[in-house]
């Protein structure tokens, strides 16, 4: 039985609707129909894991839906249903961004197997995540329609410039969340092939039995249910990009096959005797540790060597928190559009709390948490009190720890409650402190003695002391002088 997963069918006719249907309940999905691409562009208001859509239809064809679908749900995969004799439009809409595509008349065992890859790609999508790092814009922002102007991502647009207009395959790294993918379709946009297909496959989306055709494709009879020749991603990318994300799932098997495909640039198609010959810039992805697994014997040293021609390493979120403003801000403003809402800004202690988080999930998971906390916000602006409470412990346990003085033997909790007890500066309580109170005096407490090491360290010169604590010299000196330390600043 399949996993749970929620598909739109889009089809006007009515027959080919319920067969469709009753395969997929069979296989244990749920299904919701639409009869025309209209009816499924506004069924898409509420989340479906995969959709399935008729080329042609009136009203609205099936390339409409899928423009909308990568603009607006661009983690849903798109499965497009061609008559027979029209595979040359299906192949367009693949190179336009489909999933892939079903040919009739086609069989259930087909339907299966494409839906079965469709959901775990939308899965594996959730998890993992796009980020949201493109911007409208650069400047302050960023480079290459991505987000923040750190000193970690500067090195990432550096590389960027350099090598997006040359034919030199890019190996991109890091962890699960940081952005790998809008990285390779910056290096794709910023290159000439940039009006060419940009063909991306997930591998772990794969089952090993298919890579090899997937990859290549197959001819007519090369297998059961190959009632149809059928070409692989390499061929789709022909004058393009190719993005293979998570390579470090390839099967051993393969990877002498893959390597020949990069070093010649041709392959056959599985079942077939003909050479194909294409021109495709390979850019992979991986959160796996490549050479590691080379020593393991999991992945081969020569095909390593051929895919690391130019690393190109992500950090992960918590290495330029300094980022996390920018992105909030970018954030705020997709999902005030996505959820209707009108939140203006976050304030400067709810900034604190994400700022000190470690955000093991990356932005994938900083956008999660402002999602939910716009949804259920019901003011104009992020206060700390809006933010998920397991955010707001872990935020001043962080920095309790983070500063805990030489000689100091607090406990995580004894210090909260040194906090809750005294207040700031000494000031006695008037009263029952809250989570916000505390969390507010906590940080203001590191920030003022960081601030103070920043700058004794630095002999109270103002430019290194922002760059020791990440953050801009405006910043520092708006703190500076909130603590009162600006007899620190030197020449003062």
């Amino acid at each position: 039985m399949a996993a749970s997963a929620r598909i739109l069918v889009a089809d006007d006719e009515p027959n080919l609707r319920r067969v469709l249907i009753a395969i997929l309940r069979r296989e244990g999905y749920e299904v919701v129909q639409a009869a025309d691409g209209a009816d499924a562009i506004e069924a898409l208001s509420e989340p479906v894991d995969v959709v399935i859509t008729d080329l042609k239809m009136p009203r609205v064809d099936g390339m409409e839906v899928l423009r909308h679908a990568s603009i607006h749900h661009p983690s849903v995969p798109v499965i497009m249903i061609t008559a027979f004799g029209t595979v040359d439009n299906a192949v367009a809409a693949v190179k336009a961004g489909a999933f892939d595509y079903l040919e009739k008349p086609f069989e259930q065992e087909q339907i299966r197997l494409i839906v079965n890859k469709a959901v775990k790609q939308a899965q594996l999508s959730r998890r993992e995540a796009r980020p949201v790092l493109a911007a409208n814009g650069s400047g302050a922002r960023g480079e290459f329609g991505l987000v923040g102007d750190s000193g970690e991502m500067q090195s990432i647009y550096a590389i960027i410039g350099k090598v997006a207009d040359t034919p030199s395959t890019v190996l991109i790294t890091g962890e699960s969340g940081t952005g790998k993918e809008l990285v390779a379709k910056a290096l794709h946009e910023h290159s000439s092939r940039k009006g060419e297909p940009f063909i991306k496959i997930n591998c772990a989306a794969i089952p090993k039995t298919l890579m090899e055709s997937e990859l290549f494709g197959y001819e007519k009879g090369a297998f059961t249910g190959a009632t149809s020749s059928k070409p692989g991603r390499f061929e789709l990318a022909d004058g393009g990009t190719l993005f293979l994300d998570e390579i470090g799932e390839i099967p051993v098997e393969m990877q002498v096959k893959l390597l020949r495909a990069i070093q010649e640039s041709e392959f056959e198609r599985v079942g077939g005797i003909k050479t194909i010959k294409v021109d495709v810039r390979l850019i992979t992805a991986t959160n796996r540790d490549l050479e590691k697994e080379t020593r393991g014997g999991n992945f081969r040293e020569d095909l390593f060597y051929r895919l690391n021609v130019v690393p190109l390493a992500i950090p992960p979120l918590r290495q330029r928190s300094g980022d996390i403003p920018l992105l909030v801000e970018h954030i705020i403003t997709k999902f005030n559009e996505r959820l209707k809402k009108k939140v203006r800004g976050i304030s400067d202690d709810a900034m604190r709390v994400l700022q000190q988080h470690s955000w093991p999930g990356n932005i994938r998971e900083l956008e999660n948490v402002l999602e939910r906390t716009i949804l259920f916000s019901s003011s104009d602006r992020i206060e700390v009190d809006d933010l998920p409470a397991d955010l707001r412990v872990a935020g001043a346990a962080a920095v309790a720890i983070e500063v805990e003085p030489p000689g100091r033997q607090h406990s995580i909790s004894q210090e909260i409650a040194i906090v809750a007890a005294t207040g700031m500066e000494g000031r006695e309580p008037t009263g029952p402190t809250s989570l916000k109170a505390m969390v507010r005096a906590e940080t203001s407490r590191v920030e003022r003695e960081l601030i103070t090491r920043a700058l004794d360290e630095t002999g109270g010169n103002v430019t290194q002391a922002a760059k020791l604590l990440k953050i801009s010299r405006k910043s520092l000196q708006m703190k500076m002088k909130e603590f009162g330390l600006r007899d620190r600043e030197a020449g003062v």
